[in-house]
């Protein structure tokens, strides 16, 4: 009997029944709204993505159900286990004074020591403080919380239980130790028993989006790098052990694989810069053709750079003021020049979090590339030889939830990810782009210092 792992996404639930050689033999995905009630605001209903789960696991029959999810949500329970207002998940923005006061409260460098993260607003802890200041009629009446994926485990199973994965983005656990970090809990003031018992990846095969994505493509141990092409971008490569960033600048996380832990670089704004584009100027002309249009111009484009801070950015700078640009136009460029630069300016954004994981010791043999950017052949060889890397891509392109699976089929992730991940597409640096595109890297690095404020 097939195994089945189920995402808890931002915009719908994903369940895949996959086999113990890691065939995928049934595919189920089913949608629920996000609910922006303010500016800066992102919230869920926590039983829409219940109904979502048990819609999709309808009839698909599983010796064993892995989960995964988006992460940092806060899920705030009353004694009886029912949520106490709607889910505030990882991209709502109103915790900036909170997450000034927790900096304040703990230290900037001691809370890097603890966490392996400064406190950012997307992550659990600030939300929790807002709360308490905003809400504290709801908070008043909180007896537990969790985050979204193990909401639905516990409506779905009973189990009431967190990964060491997602436990790290909560900035509420100790990464090195791996565990709930008492100091942070302390010194925040929140009440120790509202957290869940926390378990390594395996044990109760579980695990946040990146970390389970990473372990669907195989990533699990030195040599491959996880490169994700999405709406976000993300470069992610495994540690043997706990360093942290001093600056914080790339995310420290504990891996679904136990004893292993993970270095990631975010951007916010990578395939959704291209999509953007595409809306803003030519919302008739399909990808494929601007594409094609876009491979007309050679790497550089003439002197053409896009800053892709479209929405501010996380890495390498923690910054949701920055914003996007086109610098360097001129009467030559034309709608074709402006999708090259996009695509390199995603592009170099990667390689900006590919340069502070070597600094953390991740020595990249080749780059593991995933999301829906990677479907097109140009942006591969951009990416392949402005990260000086060979790409791969894998015959399984469904990401957290098939990392899901394969924790759902158990035994040890790695030989897991061993005999299931299949590496079935490779695309090589081009030497003359690579040597086009370094002295370009270079000019984009000046960008963001030279925009900010502007």
């Amino acid at each position: 009997m097939p195994v089945v792992g189920i995402d808890v996404g931002t915009s719908a639930v994903k369940a895949l029944a996959v086999e113990a050689d890691g065939a995928i033999v049934a595919r189920r995905e089913e949608s629920y709204p996000l609910s922006m009630p303010r500016p800066g605001w992102s919230e869920q209903d926590p039983d829409d993505w219940v109904r979502a789960a048990e819609t999709a696991l309808a009839g698909l029959d599983a010796s064993a159900i892995g989960f995964s999810g988006q992460m940092h949500g806060l899920v705030a329970l009353d004694a009886d286990d029912r949520p106490l207002r709607p889910a505030i998940l990882w991209n709502d923005q109103r915790t900036a004074a909170e997450c000034a006061e927790i900096e304040r409260r703990i230290g900037l460098d001691r809370l890097i020591e603890l966490t392996g993260n400064r406190a950012l607003a997307g992550f659990t802890a600030p939300k929790l403080l807002w709360l308490r200041t905003h809400e504290p009629d709801v908070y008043a009446r909180i007896r537990s919380i969790l985050l979204p994926k193990d909401y639905v485990r516990l409506k779905l199973s009973g189990t009431r239980a967190i990964d060491v994965a997602d436990a790290s983005g909560t900035l509420l656990f100790d990464v090195a130790r791996r565990r709930w970090s008492e100091d942070v809990v302390d010194a925040l003031e929140l009440p120790g028993e509202w957290l869940p018992p926390v378990y390594e990846s395996p044990e109760i095969a579980g695990a946040g989006d990146q970390a389970a994505g990473a372990l669907g493509v195989g990533v699990t141990g030195p040599g491959p790098v996880s490169v994700v092409l999405g709406t976000s971008g993300v470069v992610f490569g495994t540690l043997d052990a706990f360093r942290a960033d001093p600056e914080a600048r790339v995310h420290v996380f504990c891996h679904a694989v136990p004893e292993t832990w993970h270095a990631m670089g975010v951007m916010l704004s990578a395939a959704g810069s291209l999509q953007w584009l595409h809306d803003a100027i030519a919302r008739d002309v399909s990808y494929d053709e601007l594409l094609a249009e876009a491979a007309e111009w050679p790497p550089g484009c003439e002197g053409l750079l896009f800053a892709p801070y479209l929405s501010g950015e996380r890495t390498p700078h923690a910054d949701p003021d920055a914003r996007g640009a086109f610098v360097g136009l001129s009467l030559r460029h034309d709608r074709g020049a402006l999708v090259r630069a996009v695509l390199e300016g995603v592009a170099f954004g990667l390689r900006d979090s590919l340069e502070l994981l070597r600094e953390l010791g991740v020595r990249p043999s080749v780059g593991r590339l995933s999301g829906g950017g990677a479907r097109s052949e140009l942006w591969r060889a951009i990416v392949a030889a402005v990260l000086e890397l060979p790409l791969e891509t894998t015959a399984v392109t469904e990401g957290a939830a098939y990392g899901a699976a394969l924790l759902a089929l158990g035994g040890d992730p790695r030989e897991t990810a061993e005999r299931c991940v299949h590496v079935q597409g490779q695309t090589n640096p081009r030497p003359e782009w690579v040597d086009a595109y370094a002295p370009l890297y270079e000019r984009f690095r000046g960008l963001y210092p030279a925009l900010r404020g502007v």
